[in-house]
C-alpha cells in the first residue's frame, strides 16, 4: 500500500533570506520550512514584529503533502501583486510545507502592478537560491537481522545498490536499519533472502516521506 497518493514533493531544508531592490524600494524575503498553518502563522508574526516599521509584510504558504492548504496575503499592496506571485514561485519549484514572507520598505517611487509582481517574485527567487531543495519520496525503514556470517555480503549489497544504512547494532547477531524507496521494497526483500539463503529476517519499522 502506498504511503500517500502523491509520488513525491519538494521542501526547503532550512530558513533562507533573499533581497531585491528596485527604485529604492527594498524587498526582503524570508522562507521557512513548516509543518502546519499554526507554525506558518507564528513565523509570519515573528517577521512582522522584526520589521514592524515596514509598509508591507506580504505572505504565501503551501502546506501538506498534497498541498492541502494554500494561503496568501497582499498586506495592503494592490490585489494580486504580491501574495499570489509569491505563491507562483513556490509552486513552480514544486514546494510544500513552506511559508514565505516578503517585507517591503517603500522607496518613494511607485512601481506599478507589473513592477510589484516582478519584485516580489524576484525576492522569493533570491531566497530560494540561498537554500537547498530536497525531494521527499515515499520510503520504508526496514530492520534487517542477519548472522555475522552474512555481514560482509549484505554490506556489499547495500553498497552496490546505494542503500542507506541508518543504524547498525552488533549483539548475538547483527541488525541493520535501512531506508529504501517504497517501490523497491519487494525487490530488496527478495534479494536479501536469496543472498542469505533466507537467513535474513526483515521487519518494516515505518513508512513515510524522506529525502533519498
Amino acid at each position: 500500500m502506498s504511503t500517500n497518493n502523491k509520488s513525491e514533493y519538494n521542501v526547503i531544508d532550512a530558513e533562507a533570506i533573499g533581497e531585491y531592490e528596485e527604485k529604492k524600494s527594498k524587498f526582503i524575503a524570508h522562507l521557512m520550512p513548516v509543518n502546519s498553518e499554526s507554525e506558518a502563522v507564528e513565523y509570519i508574526n515573528q517577521i512582522k514584529k522584526k520589521y514592524y516599521d515596514a509598509r508591507h509584510n506580504c505572505t504565501a504558504m503551501i502546506i501538506g503533502e498534497n498541498n492541502e492548504l494554500i494561503r496568501s496575503s497582499d498586506d495592503g499592496e494592490p490585489q494580486g501583486t504580491a501574495g499570489k506571485p509569491m505563491l507562483e514561485v513556490l509552486s513552480g519549484a514544486g514546494l510544500t510545507n513552506v511559508v514565505a514572507v516578503v517585507t517591503r520598505y517603500f522607496g518613494g517611487v511607485l512601481l506599478g502592478t507589473g513592477g510589484l509582481v516582478r519584485a516580489y517574485q524576484a525576492a522569493v527567487k533570491d531566497a530560494l537560491n540561498n537554500t537547498r531543495i530536497l525531494t521527499m519520496s515515499p520510503c520504508v525503514n526496514l530492520a534487517v537481522n542477519i548472522p555475522y556470517s552474512d555481514v560482509n555480503s549484505v554490506q556489499y549489497y547495500f553498497g552496490t545498490e546505494n542503500i542507506m544504512i541508518t543504524s547498525s547494532t552488533y549483539l548475538a547477531d547483527v541488525t541493520f536499519e535501512i531506508r529504501i524507496l517504497e517501490s523497491s521494497e519487494q525487490q530488496v526483500l527478495t534479494s536479501l533472502s536469496e543472498l542469505t539463503k533466507a537467513r535474513a529476517k526483515c521487519t518494516r519499522i515505518s513508512a513515510g516521506f524522506y529525502p533519498i
